[in-house]
């Protein structure tokens, strides 16, 4: 019975390791990269109670959403600037900057969310020009506190991986927009009224994997579990034997 046992372990080591091996080799290589992004605003969409959204830019850089409470103010305006980069696969790198400017505007001419077409153009590997589109969502205050920081409005990065993705040797990758802090998760900025708020966008190139990793992995998770199952029965028949 011992022997069988040692054997068993043996063998299910050995199955362990050949699948893990499998999934893994589906995985890509990492590779090294630079270029440059740039990004326009797509068309947005207001909220339950923005009954006359009031917006400009879809298509440009620089977005403006509500109608001004005064002549005086502006609307509210966020502007996307690209920038250069390199670095790895699954590194963090900055991909751009984000200015949100906040102004005091009618009610119910605000929209709740705008995506953004962020162009990637990678010059090293060469060729690979992919748009890839992130949401954003505005957060507009009623400004009915006597606190101004209340009283303060935020934007919220969507950091879902986008759908689509580019193929470099035969393996597929996507953009991951990681945040606005390259060291912690930070997905909001917040501006007072009539202030302004400045910040770098943090991205990641990540590895799609291939249905035959995900498949080996979730083999292994399964076998892993059916075999503590199995070892604890066969050490249970062990001690009754030898009792």
């Amino acid at each position: 019975m011992k022997r069988s046992l040692v054997f068993a372990t043996a063998i299910s080591s050995f199955f362990v390791t050949a699948t893990t091996a499998f999934g893994f080799s589906g995985q890509a290589q990492a590779f090294s990269f630079s270029g440059s992004s740039s990004g326009t605003w797509g068309q947005p969409t207001p909220g339950s109670l923005d009954t006359n959204p009031t917006y400009t830019g879809v298509g440009t850089k620089t977005f403006t959403w509500g109608q001004p409470s005064s002549p005086s103010i502006l609307p509210n305006k966020l502007v996307f600037d690209g920038s250069s980069f390199s670095g790895d696969t699954d590194s963090v790198f900055k991909i751009g900057e984000l200015r949100y400017f906040n102004e005091t505007v009618l009610k119910g001419t605000s929209v709740e969310f705008v995506p953004l077409n962020l162009n990637l153009s990678l010059n090293s590997p060469v060729g690979i020009n992919q748009v890839f589109n992130f949401n954003f969502h505005l957060v507009n205050t009623p400004n009915t506190s006597t606190n101004p920081q209340e009283n303060a409005d935020s934007v919220f990065i969507d950091t879902n991986l986008a759908y689509n993705s580019f193929t470099i040797a035969g393996n597929k990758y996507t953009l991951e927009l990681t945040g606005f802090n390259p060291d912690v998760s930070q997905l909001s900025i917040k501006a007072l009224e009539g202030g302004t708020a400045t910040t770098a966008v943090y991205a990641r190139i990540k590895t799609i994997p291939e249905p035959a990793t995900i498949a080996g992995l979730c083999l292994v998770g399964i076998y892993l579990v059916s075999r503590k199952k199995s070892l604890q029965n066969s050490y249970s028949r062990i001690q009754n034997s030898d009792s």
